[in-house]
């Protein structure tokens, strides 16, 4: 009978929660020691990161003093890091899209969901010049074509052509050309969709998203639908994700995320801080003293590599 590594790791975290650990003769130190608090699928996904890469460990999950890690790991605030992933990825966004914006007397235009909206309001309230549009699940191609202007293109042809049918028009709709960039703040649900749509309208735009527009994908050649668009992320995870098949994005991240904190946790409890290591969801390596700011660039989504 062959067991999923689901049951295997979950019957270890029962047995690690219930057991209270006794000195031995035969005692070997661990190369790390936890004392932590979180859910089951973080500690699934702790269990499994020690075990794969060979580590000796104790955990503790019952100790009332313990670090407390929160169930979603992408807004938590990682012990030893200064910030959650998500809220440094929108930094990065923010200072690339409008404290250095290149065109000034052009408009950013922050494209956000209805479940987004908190967000995209904090943001309208530091730069309230830019212009700020809600997209409603639905005709997504209409929408669109009215931000762009598109229709007011298509509305223009449509009366000349009316004066001569006879006449054959040649029309390409064109856009506005008052936009210096476009902010996606949406889903992965949302997002495969209209991304592909405003590309077709308007390729020579620079496009600009946290990862969330693709943490739902479960294949990384789906990235595709967001080929070109700035995302800030480390190659190193974006290497990560390339390596798994059927498996949410999201899934992967977190991943690597509590990798981090694991083998940062271990340089600490061992003082191995001449390793210069370089987390995989960051391009700073750790220093004795002080929390770590991951410093994320921006990539440009490109499948080309995971396509062929």
């Amino acid at each position: 009978m062959k067991f999923s590594l689901t049951l295997i790791l979950t019957c270890l975290i029962i047995f690690i929660s219930s057991c209270s650990i006794s000195p031995r003769q035969d005692y070997v130190k661990p190369d790390i020691n936890l004392k932590i608090e979180t859910s089951n699928k973080n500690k699934e996904i702790i269990i499994q990161s020690l075990l794969t890469d060979g580590n000796k460990f104790s955990i503790d999950f019952n100790d009332e003093d313990s670090y407390f890690l929160e169930d979603n790991i992408l807004t938590s605030n990682l012990k030893y890091f200064c910030k959650n992933l998500i809220e440094e990825e929108r930094e990065v966004l923010e200072k690339n899209i409008f404290s250095n914006k290149k065109e000034v007397n052009k408009k950013v235009i922050v494209i956000f969901s209805e479940n987004y909206m908190n967000v995209a309001t904090l943001i309208k309230n530091k730069y309230p010049e830019e212009e700020y549009i809600m997209i409603k699940a639905g005709d997504f191609d209409s929408q669109i074509k009215k931000i762009l202007n598109v229709d007011l293109s298509a509305r223009n042809y449509n009366d000349l052509a009316k004066f001569d049918p006879s006449i054959e028009i040649s029309h390409s709709p064109r856009i506005r050309n008052d936009i210096a960039s476009i902010y996606y703040i949406t889903n992965y649900e949302n997002g495969k969709t209209i991304v592909p749509i405003l590309r077709s309208y308007a390729l020579n735009i620079e496009t600009f998203s946290s990862s969330e527009i693709f943490h739902d994908a479960n294949d990384i050649k789906k990235l595709v639908d967001f080929e070109n668009t700035y995302i800030p992320i480390t190659k190193k995870m974006i290497e990560n994700i390339s390596k798994k098949q059927d498996f949410l994005i999201i899934n992967e991240i977190e991943r690597t995320l509590i990798r981090d904190f694991l083998i940062i946790e271990k340089i600490n409890q061992n003082n191995l801080f001449r390793e210069n290591f370089l987390p995989d969801s960051g391009n700073r390596k750790i220093k004795r003293n002080g929390c770590i700011d991951r410093d994320l660039s921006l990539w440009k989504v490109s499948t080309a590599a995971f396509t062929n």
